[in-house]
């Protein structure tokens, strides 16, 4: 199995990932139009639930068994690969199945007394068997991250967005006569669906590639970190021994990235419980409120959060990467590797933030339909550049051992959110915008708090030129566009119109950085065949 360096195995993941993301979107345009706003709130309100369960179990083991992973293939160790892999499968599967069984029972108590809409009921119960699905197939992608080949879960995972897709879209349609809370759980129900499938591809690829590596690792003997002396003197442990020795580490490696984690997942739980309520006390009734939510966490985040496919992939690969440079103290490496993913993060998410501000009406009105999300769009546009620059320094605070430091800077970044939810969003004046203005305060005090945290950790000094090159080309860009979309009638169809003035105003912001130095030559050598190309 082809082990991919930190470039190719970040291309491999932004591929998968904008192919998701850009199919993710199929289902986002035409639920709402199926089910309404109010069905898509119905199905948001109950996946906090499920995000918190599939938290508890995967939230910090794949981490865990991606480091041990690398630790041990880079020194040539390939059974104890496999003993991490066993060891996480037999963790995570039974935390899975208990907390699915957990769920089942308490879904109607959490459907009744929790939140504010018992129609959730239906959708709750409808994500219960994908919680230990998701275990299984967590535990298979932190191994094959681990191994740094990214092929694996690039692959199950557009196979899971292509079915989940399909059987999505399919079940709601079928259910909607019965209702809409029915229409929102078959949607839940087509999302197991693909989780399965994605599970399968996952289970098919490990058994044909790794299997067949099996047979062609390296032996201890022909390992040339370990001598043979030191063989002799420190003879092999027992299999039980080594299996113990595992778990103990996997589990002091977990916890800590898991209670951070859980800390995010809580908070989103709150904010999904707590908006509610606090619109209820704006004097906002349910399904209105339900609506809202739903348009907010449905269709308004899912369209900040598509330029973060890169940084996403940039913290799965970092992982890996920074855990092997860490195990040879390359402190040289770790900051090319930092520097690295704070310039790609910022670079490419910085046109799309422009794109999003400039044209909230227009997109909005093309994705979903209707206009009435704009104004929400608008808000949180000039701050999404905080939320991609989030993902590689919390991966680097992981993979340098100081999860517990993100954990305190998730939590606290948590707390404030939740207070200003409560302050605002309960308040007739603010209503939803409340809820906004908590998630912008969250994103921007949690970045820097991490931003502080990797600086002091690894000694990194920052290039403050790269944030303002970037800046300026975003207001450079930005200005452009506005002014081709306003007064320049290029055609007649807005949407025709809107893409002419998108494209002009990427390519501007794409010269912008090769002239500054963002983007080199040498960048783009590193993209698939753009050397060819050229």
């Amino acid at each position: 199995m082809r082990k991919q360096s930190f470039i190719q195995g970040t291309l491999i993941l932004l591929a998968a990932g904008i192919i998701n993301r850009m199919l993710g979107f199929i289902p986002r345009i035409i639920l709402p139009r199926v089910i309404g706003a109010e069905g898509v709130g119905l199905y948001q309100l109950g996946y906090p639930f499920f995000i918190v369960l599939v938290t508890i179990i995967t939230g910090g083991i794949p981490l865990a068994i991606a480091k041990m992973v690398a630790e041990a293939e880079g020194e040539g160790r390939p059974e104890e690969s496999r003993r991490i892999l066993h060891t996480g499968l037999a963790l995570s599967l039974g935390l899975g199945v208990f907390f699915t069984t957990l769920a089942l029972f308490g879904a109607s108590w959490v459907s009744n007394v929790i939140l504010t809409d018992s129609r959730v009921y239906y959708t709750f119960v409808s994500m219960t068997p994908m919680i230990a699905i998701v275990a299984v197939s967590a535990i298979y992608r932190g191994y094959f991250q681990g191994r740094q080949n990214m092929i694996p879960s690039a692959l199950s995972s557009v196979l899971e967005s292509v079915v989940r897709i399909v059987f999505m879209l399919w079940f709601s349609w079928l259910l909607l006569p019965r209702g809409i809370a029915y229409a929102a759980a078959g949607a839940m129900l087509g999302v197991t669906v693909g989780e399965i499938v994605g599970m399968l591809a996952l289970l098919w690829q490990y058994y044909f590639i790794v299997k067949k590596d099996k047979n062609g690792g390296i032996s201890p003997a022909a390992n040339p970190a370990v001598s043979m002396p030191e063989m002799k003197l420190h003879p092999n442990p027992s299999p039980s021994t080594k299996d113990l020795s595992i778990f103990k580490r996997l589990i002091r490696i977990s916890v800590p990235v898991t209670a951070g984690r859980l800390v995010g997942s809580f908070s989103y739980l709150l904010e999904s419980i707590i908006t509610a309520r606090s619109l209820a006390l704006a004097g906002i009734a349910t399904a209105a409120a339900t609506a809202q939510y739903g348009s907010l966490q449905g269709m308004v985040i899912p369209l900040l959060l598509l330029p973060g496919v890169l940084s996403s992939s940039l913290a799965v690969s970092l992982v890996p990467s920074l855990s092997e440079a860490a195990a040879r103290h390359d402190l040289p490496t770790i900051h090319k590797r930092m520097h690295q993913a704070l310039r790609l993060a910022m670079v490419t998410g910085a046109p799309f933030a422009a794109i999003m501000y400039i044209f909230a009406v227009p997109l909005c009105t093309l994705m979903y339909g209707n206009a009435d999300t704009a104004p929400m769009l608008r808000m949180m546009a000039p701050f999404a550049l905080f939320l991609y620059v989030q993902a590689p320094l919390q991966a680097a605070l992981q993979a340098m051992e100081r999860p517990g430091r993100a954990l305190i800077n998730t939590l606290i970044g948590a707390v404030i959110k939740i207070l200003l939810i409560l302050g605002l969003a309960s308040q007739p004046e603010y209503g939803i915008y409340g809820a906004i203005i908590a998630i912008i305060a969250n994103s921007i005090l949690v970045t820097l708090l991490h931003g502080i945290s990797v600086v002091k950790l690894i000694s990194l000094s920052l290039r403050l030129a790269d944030p303002l090159k970037t800046f300026a080309a975003m207001i450079i860009m930005a200005a452009g566009m506005s002014y081709i979309y306003t007064s320049v009638p290029i055609a007649s169809a807005e949407w025709i119109q809107f893409m002419l003035a998108a494209g002009s105003g990427m390519a501007l912001y794409f010269g912008i950085c090769l002239l500054s130095g963002l983007i080199s030559v040498h960048d783009l050598d590193r993209v698939p065949f753009f050397k060819k190309w050229r």
